[in-house]
């Protein structure tokens, strides 16, 4: 029996999904060699960045979306759970099969269907990963603008299904905001579209919003219609040393009245700093109680003038060791950073415990300095980084996975800092979604009306709860 950090599991679950005819079917749709249910290969799939391991009972490889229809409609009939997944590397279990039942990978629906340049979108399967849509967009002069730290691993279905954020959500938004379009296979097997290819479009309600980070429980993505941006002609970017995290996060909101808006404003904390010198040795100071990250981008002489302003603010606000990239080598070296901070704080434990709480951008230094007295107050280690200038922070509480006092103690941070996120008017997840990991606390944030609200969408779109069960509502 596997007993998770966050609530009580009975481990892996059968159901008719184990069933020979079932699987026979399966194999039917989409061949036998796609229908995976050894146990070792299977183990795998049952986990996220979370570590804790849900196994499913098969694992099965779609290519189209009628095959995919054809997997969900079976699911109907014999009533097993199906769960989407993509790169599996979220933080919240949103693609682990918590009820068991089969696991779908999207590995195998990585076609780029179309790149119109004229008209700035791409439509795709799922299955590329967000770098992979970069990629291709940047070969024609072109930008997709979401940019999360898993951008190699993580997989654009999976981008979308959790309305993934990232490093560029100050000026160009979240996931969602470059969404045109979907098809999506519903809870009962029916295929639909939504959306279209134009940017205008109020046709109706906003159904492909509303699965922009549904976590895959209303329908399975299939295809996706994205929107491009022209590229930039140039980037830059200016890294700081401070004092305090609290410092460091007092000057996002000195730009503004500048006329500025950065690209990125990304905050990171002493631990943060120790923990990737030691694992990569980029060269940081020690004396540094923090390190913020601004970019921006634009034509080259807008940029050349913003980054002297950001350095001229920057140091005006205590910023010192101010340095600013000369190449896109230093760039990039500057950025290694910042994507090197998650798993260089194992360093810190064997088990890290990552929230991305949001509040307004102006109140993210109250947030880092009520997390800090969290920690201290449970004798909890905290690290914090994160995208501090859309004031999404990542709290990471660092314990040894063993030590059930200390888990509890962590488990405790997590509630008093979900609730202090409330408090500062903000939420308790901006980029990870709720999965199961964040259902229990899913009340501080909703009331019972739109819940209740959600809770009849989910009915209508997949009535016999079908996908991924286990999650948001528990």
């Amino acid at each position: 029996m596997f007993e998770s950090i966050h609530f009580h599991s009975e481990g892996r679950k059968t159901t008719s999904a184990s069933k020979p005819e079932v699987l026979a079917k399966l194999r039917e749709i989409v061949g036998d060699e796609n229908v995976v249910v050894d146990t070792e290969r299977v183990e795998p799939y049952g986990a996220d960045a979370v570590k804790e391991k849900f196994p499913p009972e098969a694992v099965v490889f779609p290519a189209t979306t009628q095959e995919m229809a054809a997997i969900i409609k079976l699911a109907n009939e014999y009533l097993f759970p199906v769960t989407a997944r993509g790169g599996g590397v979220g933080y919240t279990g949103g693609a682990v099969p918590v009820e068991g039942g089969i696991v779908v990978g999207t590995d195998r629906m990585k076609t780029i269907i179309e790149l119109n340049v004229d008209d700035l979108y791409m439509t795709c399967q799922p299955g590329l990963t967000t770098y992979d849509v970069q990629q291709a967009a940047a070969e024609v002069g072109l930008l997709f603008a979401p940019d999360p730290a898993s951008y190699k691993d993580s997989y654009i279905g999976g981008n979308i299904a959790e309305n993934a954020g990232g490093m560029r959500t100050p000026k160009y938004g979240v996931t969602k905001h470059h969404v045109l379009g979907l098809e999506v296979v519903t809870g009962t097997g029916e295929i639909i579209r939504t959306g279209g290819r134009t940017v205008k479009n109020v046709v109706g309600f906003d159904l492909t919003g509303l699965m922009c980070g549904s976590e895959g429980m209303l329908g399975i993505i299939t295809e996706a219609t994205l929107k491009l941006l022209p590229m930039p002609e140039a980037t830059s970017t200016v890294r700081a040393n401070f004092t305090s995290m609290a410092a460091a996060c007092k000057v996002l909101t000195k730009f503004t009245p500048h006329g500025l808006l950065p690209m990125a404003m990304e905050a990171i904390d002493k631990f943060c700093i120790a923990a990737v010198e030691e694992n990569f040795a980029f060269g940081l100071s020690r004396d540094a109680e923090a390190i913020l990250l601004v970019a921006v981008d634009g034509s080259r002489e807008e940029v050349e003038k913003n980054a002297r302003l950001i350095e001229q603010i920057i140091g005006e606000n205590g910023g010192f060791d101010v340095i600013r990239a000369r190449s896109k080598e230093e760039e990039d070296k500057l950025w290694d950073v910042r994507r090197a901070i998650s798993p260089s704080l194992m360093k810190y434990g064997t088990l890290k415990i990552n929230e991305d709480v949001v509040v307004p951008r102006s109140r993210v230094p109250e947030l880092v300095a009520g997390v800090e007295a969290i920690g201290k107050r449970n004798d909890t280690f905290v690290a914090n980084f994160g995208h501090a200038g859309d004031g999404n922070i990542h709290v990471n509480f660092v314990v040894d996975r063993d030590d059930e006092a200390a888990v509890a103690r962590a488990r405790k941070c997590v509630s008093e800092t979900f609730k202090l996120s409330v408090e500062l008017g903000g939420t308790i997840s901006g980029e990870h979604g709720i999965g199961y990991v964040k259902a229990p606390y899913l009340g501080y944030a909703v009331d019972d009306a739109p819940l209740a609200v959600m809770k009849g969408i989910k009915h209508t779109f997949d009535p016999n709860g079908i996908l991924n069960p286990g999650k948001m509502f528990v």
